[in-house]
């Protein structure tokens, strides 16, 4: 899709891979609309924007909440218009098994990023496919396409995450609307500092995968936007483990499991 002039909306823009995108997407001319938590980091990532030449406006919502998405959309719509590209990256959650992980963490890891892409995109859904035209592109992990023993939670919705993007590309066939299922490897972004542990739960091998920094995976992003992917996993390494669970799957399993956190 042609990005100068259009008009992209990205969740969790107030650091990481968010902001890298926000960035990146302005420098190719796209009018920025970054939605987060916190307006004090959304308004130094626009600054940012801006003062590179770039157009960026800033929307704070919780995009797991449902009436702060349906809020925050009314905004956007009635300043801006209807996105001509939604960016779902916003994403939470820890690296915990199953008896580790309270009700109330496992309920907010579904939050978000599940129920934040779903709400955010059926937030705007309609303009998209009335105007004929438009792309959403949902963030993964790899944890979305493999079972990650002591990650549960964090897991289950990924995997979440991954078929709710191929179910939206099946109801979107012949509207415009295009769908991105992006999913980068490990990212150099302070959530595993924020996330003691987790990092240690990194099955091993994972180790073949290069660390890639928040603007190579945005970079990486835009690249498939460019192209209508309607997948993107990158680097290729990451795409090449994700071939292979799709025809052995046990073979991923077993890989997986024997280089994984062990039940104490």
């Amino acid at each position: 899709m042609k990005l100068s002039g259009s008009l992209a909306l990205v969740t969790g823009a107030s650091s990481g891979i968010g902001a890298a995108t926000a960035r990146a997407l302005a420098a190719k001319g796209a009018r920025v609309a970054l939605v987060a938590r916190t307006r004090a980091a959304l308004e130094e990532v626009a600054a940012s924007i801006r003062a590179a030449g770039g157009e960026a406006h800033v929307f704070p919502a919780d995009v797991g909440d449902p009436d702060a998405v349906a809020a925050m959309a009314a905004q956007v719509t009635a300043d801006l218009g209807v996105p001509d590209l939604l960016v779902n990256n916003a994403g939470v959650g820890r690296w915990l098994s199953v008896e580790e992980t309270d009700p109330d963490e496992a309920v907010a890891m579904m939050r978000v990023p599940y129920f934040a892409a779903f709400f955010v995109t059926r937030a705007f859904i309609e303009g998209m496919v009335a105007r004929g035209s438009g792309r959403v592109v949902n963030v993964n992990s790899p944890a979305g396409f493999t079972p990650i023993p002591g990650a549960a939670g964090y897991s289950a919705a990924r995997a979440a995450l991954r078929t709710f993007s191929r179910c939206l590309d099946a109801e979107l066939r012949g509207s415009g609307v295009g769908v991105t299922h992006f999913t980068p490897g490990k990212v150099s972004t302070p959530y595993f500092s924020n996330n003691p542990g987790a990092e240690e739960r990194i099955p091993g091998i994972a180790a073949i995968i290069p660390t890639l920094s928040p603007d190579e995976v945005a970079a990486r992003l835009i690249a498939a936007v460019d192209a209508d992917r309607r997948h993107a996993t990158v680097p290729w390494m990451a795409a090449a483990i994700e071939a292979l669970n799709s025809v052995a799957p046990w073979l991923v399993s077993a890989l997986v499991r024997s280089s994984s956190w062990r039940r104490p």
